[in-house]
């Protein structure tokens, strides 16, 4: 499983978990705090301007302990409505297309399927990961006006 953390410049960081493994809450804290210093290692002086966080309701997500890394590094939270994959940007633009990418193609073991991730992260360009953050802002929006149904499904 990938954890892939990205903003409308681009990936940030991907991480992998091994064959069979969930993320547990203490790995997704840690996973938080190392965001925030990829975040500082590629993104120069965004950190003082202030991180918006997304992330949907998993439940390692919402547990005290992830909550509490969150409040530590600083960044602000966006609320994110129970059971609404249509609201998170990797589940409604990023994973798909990577999907469509990866379809077809054959791997012998897993640090393939992970170089052809890069690949794919890579080649594309800052438009790409822009267009899919602008499409969050019209998902709530179509939420907001539905009254919290269904964007798409």
């Amino acid at each position: 499983m990938a954890s892939v953390f990205w903003d409308a410049e681009g990936i940030i960081m991907v991480e992998y978990l091994e064959k069979g493994a969930t993320i547990i809450v203490s790995y997704y804290a840690d996973q938080i705090r190392r965001l925030r210093e990829a975040i500082k290692q590629k993104r120069r002086g965004k950190l003082r301007a202030g991180v918006l966080f997304h992330q949907d309701n998993a439940p390692s997500h919402k547990a005290a302990v992830a909550m509490a890394a969150i409040q530590e590094t600083g960044f602000e939270l966006l609320e994110h409505p129970p059971y609404s994959p249509d609201l998170a940007p990797s589940d409604f633009y990023l994973f798909p297309r990577l999907k469509e990418y990866l379809r077809g193609k054959k791997f012998d073991d897993d640090s393939e399927v992970m170089t052809a991730v890069e690949v794919f992260c890579e080649g594309q360009d800052n438009e790409f990961f822009s267009k899919g953050i602008m499409g969050l802002e019209k998902r709530w929006t179509k939420c907001i006006d539905s009254l919290g149904d269904y964007v798409e499904k």
